[in-house]
């Protein structure tokens, strides 16, 4: 029993064959899955946690860091997918190609990687909710919207708009993929309009003053008892490295082809074509804000302790022009669920193909025959995302999710490589030009910035996958589905 056993082409092609899944997604909606996802949670999102603790105004230097990492993991992935069209995303791609125990732990690590990210979008989606109602002269308790380690009062406290964010999207998704595909395409229109009109509208109210310096002096941000670094050349590293989870949703993509209609055309167009598109919003998002609002006055002790978690919105009440900021308000409110909706429902699928394989327990492949869709997985999923974002800070959440981000476009760079190597002839209907050149400048980049995260963010993580490790060894192994059968390739 070889950790290093492939899973065989043929097998992929039996499970797409008996899946119960039901293929609903054409390409413009796993394009809009795309959009979806990578729309909310850099710009709604982590803009302002990017500002603040580590590039400053020099936030569109990260993104640009950012988008031109996942542009090499992104042909990778649509090269895969061209492949293997089936849910699963890199775990499936390296099962195919590398072996089991190189699977399990990517796929272990996109765990990681769309928990914490579900986790980040739905605290974010709380401070975007309570900014609603303060719109409307309705104020909730602080115990009752702050996570314990952000609570400066005695006793209780938890983030509940957070926790009650997840059950509703969860409640949304088990009804069926096309009805939530359906919901996802609106809101995306939506969404994009709101990031559009925030570029135009937000351009009469910049302060040039605001970007000087562009690249602040590095420093050391101090808050209670831990310091961090921030600005300069090394904080524009390191904000790519922590914004960069904002770029899962071509990612999510990739989990959703075993409901696509023609997967190995649209699959690779919508990776694609939804990270373009998003990578330049985010850069003129970016400036724009900067622009609007100091990156200091996003400190979280400060003049403006909730700016961090509804940014944009606050850069317009900050101007004078809190029409603006209730429109965006209320687009970023009913936007970011898009956004979790999606990340579950990436999780929930590489749940799904992680238990077909028999390395997860059976509980998470069954698919409810009426809605096509796998309730009990997405009910487990949820209990555990909606307790833990409704207890934990965001900024803990959001570099844990780059972390399982680029540990998978690492992963898959590698083994796009190996398997062009391995199996020359096999039909690919997207090839990466200058794959070599293309692989070792993803491998290179995306590992670099994993090493640019918090070194919190890096403990818990490398913790997470020795975790993974002796999950697989007291578990996965024994029940794998490939030790019912002789044939490995």
């Amino acid at each position: 029993m070889s950790i290093w056993r492939v899973k065989p082409i043929s097998a992929f092609e039996a499970d797409m064959k008996k899946s119960d899944l039901k293929r609903v997604l054409g390409k413009w909606s796993l394009t809009a899955i795309g959009v979806g996802a990578i729309i909310g949670g850099g710009i709604f999102v982590l803009t302002g946690t990017g500002a603040y603790y580590h590039a400053g105004p020099a936030l569109a230097i990260s993104f640009i860091i950012a988008g031109i990492a996942c542009v090499f993991a992104a042909l990778c992935y649509s090269e895969f997918a061209s492949i293997l069209p089936v849910e699963g995303s890199a775990y499936a791609y390296a099962y195919g190609t590398i072996g089991e125990i190189f699977a399990w732990i990517i796929g272990w690590g996109l765990i990681l990687e769309y928990a914490m990210g579900s986790m980040t979008v739905a605290v974010s989606w709380s401070g975007y909710f309570n900014k609603l109602l303060k719109l409307f002269h309705i104020k909730l308790p602080d115990w009752l919207t702050t996570d314990p380690a952000s609570y400066t009062g005695e006793g209780f406290s938890m983030n509940l708009p957070a926790f009650l964010i997840v059950i509703l999207v969860i409640s949304l998704l088990i009804k069926g993929t096309k009805s939530a595909a359906k919901a996802n395409n609106a809101i995306v229109i939506l969404k994009v309009s709101a990031v559009i009109f925030v570029i135009i509208a937000g351009l009469f109210f910049i302060n040039t003053a605001n970007w000087s310096p562009f690249i602040p002096e590095a420093t050391q941000i101090i808050e209670k008892e831990t310091t961090h670094n921030a600005y300069g050349i090394g904080g524009i590293i390191s904000g790519a490295a922590a914004i960069f989870f904002a770029y899962v949703g071509f990612d999510a993509v990739s989990t959703q082809a075993g409901e696509a209609i023609n997967p190995k055309k649209d699959v690779p167009f919508a990776i694609i074509a939804s990270l373009l598109v998003c990578t330049t919003l985010y850069i003129l998002v970016s400036l724009v804000l900067t622009g609007m609002m100091n990156y200091q006055d996003f400190n979280p002790l400060g003049k403006y302790p909730e700016a961090i978690k509804a940014p944009v919105a606050y850069a317009f009440d900050i101007a004078g022009q809190g029409w603006a900021g209730s429109i965006i308000t209320v687009a970023a409110t009913i936007g970011l669920i898009s956004v979790l909706m999606v990340m579950i429902m990436g999780q929930s699928r590489i749940f799904l193909g992680m238990s077909k394989d028999g390395l997860i327990p059976p509980v998470f492949s069954k698919v409810n025959p009426i809605s096509g869709t796998p309730k009990t997985n997405l009910m487990i999923l949820g209990g555990i995302i909606a307790t833990v974002a409704a207890f934990t800070p965001i900024n803990k959440l959001a570099d844990m999710t780059s972390f399982g981000t680029l540990f998978a476009f690492t992963m898959v760079c590698i083994a796009v490589w190996i398997l062009r190597v391995k199996q020359p002839g096999l039909n690919r209907t997207f090839k990466v030009p200058a794959l070599p050149v293309i692989a070792v400048l993803g491998i290179a980049i995306n590992s670099y910035l994993i090493f640019n995260l918090s070194l919190d963010a890096q403990l818990l993580s490398f913790g997470w996958l020795i975790i993974g490790i002796l999950v697989y060894f007291g578990y996965s192994k024994k029940r794998s589905k490939l030790n019912d059968t002789t044939t490995e390739e």
